[in-house]
């Protein structure tokens, strides 16, 4: 799974995640990208999942880039506690993404393939995802 190796704080305010991409919002590195449509937060646990998706339908040819990180920490609290008491221990981290996000991109393969892979990845996440290709492929 991916975490941070260290932070500056343990616990972090869950802030707001108004307005759309202004950064990770191009392809960068490959040939074809998965998008997002919609603003969430996506688990590391969910990142993974689309990962192993991605890879396993291209048959490790190619290349995956992922362009999201998990760094902020989800905090909760224990079953049948009471109010009070502070701030919940952190359980999983989190990648803020908002709309127009680049979170994954494929390169060196076929575009239906890439497609296909995107797909399936999309298939994994929380969120509506859209397939896209780099500018100059089109």
């Amino acid at each position: 799974m991916l975490s941070p190796k260290r932070t500056k704080f343990r616990k972090k305010q869950r802030g707001r995640m108004s307005g759309i991409a202004t950064r990770q919002n191009r392809i960068s590195f490959g040939d074809f990208g998965l998008i997002a449509l919609e603003r969430k937060w996506i688990t590391n646990r969910q990142i993974e999942a689309a990962r192993v998706a991605m890879t396993r339908h291209i048959k490790r040819e190619g290349k995956v880039w992922i362009r999201i990180f998990p760094d902020v920490p989800y905090t909760k609290k224990p079953a049948e506690t009471r109010m009070g008491k502070g701030k919940g221990n952190p359980e999983y981290w989190v990648a803020v993404v908002k709309p127009g996000t680049v979170m994954f991109e494929i390169g060196g393969v076929a575009r239906e393939l890439a497609r296909s892979a995107i797909r399936l990845a999309g298939s994994k996440l929380p969120i509506r995802t859209k397939f896209t290709a780099r500018r100059n492929l089109e």
